[in-house]
């Protein structure tokens, strides 16, 4: 159920709201928006009388949510999630969502320091706002690279010291949580653990910017759910990551489903980012796949970028050079540029 609060209502009208909700052993959900605050309801096994809310001062409605995942839905939040982490540079945020869009780059894997600030460094002066890089890296093979640990996390921390730019490295499991959360500015929780509930628990106790990257064979409405189990658990800084899904296409690593992007905006006030360098797997892919997102309206990119992608210890085939990246960041520009001007693509201005 959704408790929806009249434009006027007063901080104690919500918070009167609140306590009714818990009176019922329920969990309340504020939801502040630009014309209105929203309450929404968790905890219950079905449904609930609206006549317990809409005679309480500052109520104006009480609705039930129809789809299985509410916090996140529209209906309980028209408005766009935006998730700001700070200033990178004076004048210039880290900021996803509601227009702010933001790019994430940087290697695979941390290797080391110099591989890691040479990448900070160059994604910075081509308008990165985020260094993402894996310090705990979960490999399909556990005869892989599979990170440096802490000690990545360490050189991520002293990149960030170093240009600014606002670090986001994933979480492979709820043992590494802590020390990942404690270097980090936005946690990812990657593709193969999009479902594994004791993590999205923990990163809903977080308070933290979270990523959840689709999983592997993963509907969007079990995407979504995912993303309730962090929003439930009160923390309402979450951003989605689209990263392809598993098909029967064997030419590509993955399909970059875009289609999603179109369906999420409509459906969910989250912000949406696309990585298709997981997406294609196939680094000539990239850039394409960067320009037709950035132009669906997608919220931010994540590429990776590596100053030698044929000696990278992880996903060299689909790391974008540092020269091939600043191109793109040309290009995402001038079409994002293009769709505030609302000037059609056919015509000059």
């Amino acid at each position: 159920m959704l408790v929806l609060m009249r434009p006027d209502a007063s901080a104690q009208d919500i918070g009167r709201v609140a306590e009714k909700i818990r009176s019922f052993g329920y969990e309340p959900h504020v939801l502040p928006g630009s014309q209105r605050t929203a309450i929404g309801v968790t905890g219950n096994a079905g449904p609930i009388e609206e006549f317990h809310f809409i005679s309480l001062p500052g109520v104006s409605d009480a609705v039930r949510v129809s789809k299985p995942y509410k916090l996140v839905s529209r209906e309980a939040k028209p408005d766009d999630t935006v998730i700001d982490c700070g200033e990178v540079v004076p004048g210039v945020r880290a900021a996803v969502g509601g227009g702010q869009f933001a790019v994430m780059a940087g290697p695979c894997a941390v290797e080391s320091r110099a591989q890691l600030f040479a990448v900070a460094d160059l994604v910075r002066a081509s308008g990165a706002t985020f260094l993402r890089g894996g310090a705990f890296k979960p490999r399909t093979s556990p005869y892989a690279f599979q990170g440096l640990k802490e000690e990545g996390l360490e050189l991520l921390a002293e990149a960030r010291e170093r240009t600014g730019l606002k670090i986001i490295t994933e979480a492979k499991d709820t043992e590494t949580l802590d020390v990942v959360a404690r270097y980090s500015d936005v946690v990812q929780i990657g593709a193969r653990n999009m479902q594994n509930f004791s993590l999205l628990e923990a990163c809903g106790r977080l308070r933290q910017p979270v990523m959840l990257k689709r999983g592997l064979s993963a509907t969007i409405q079990e995407w979504l759910l995912s993303a309730e189990y962090i929003l439930a658990r009160g923390n309402y800084q979450v951003m989605l990551c689209e990263r392809g899904i598993r098909t029967f296409e064997t030419m590509t690593r993955n399909t970059l489903d875009l289609g999603a992007v179109t369906i999420l905006r409509g459906v969910t006030h989250l912000p949406v980012i696309v990585d298709p360098s997981h997406g294609i797997g196939i680094w000539q892919g990239v850039a394409p796949l960067a320009r037709a997102s950035a132009a669906l309206g997608c919220d931010g990119l994540m590429i990776e970028v590596h100053p030698n992608p044929a000696e990278a210890l992880s996903d060299g085939p689909q790391s974008l050079r540092p020269d091939r990246f600043a191109r793109l960041m040309d290009e995402v520009r001038a079409i994002r540029g293009l769709m505030d001007s609302g000037v059609p693509a056919d015509r000059p201005a």
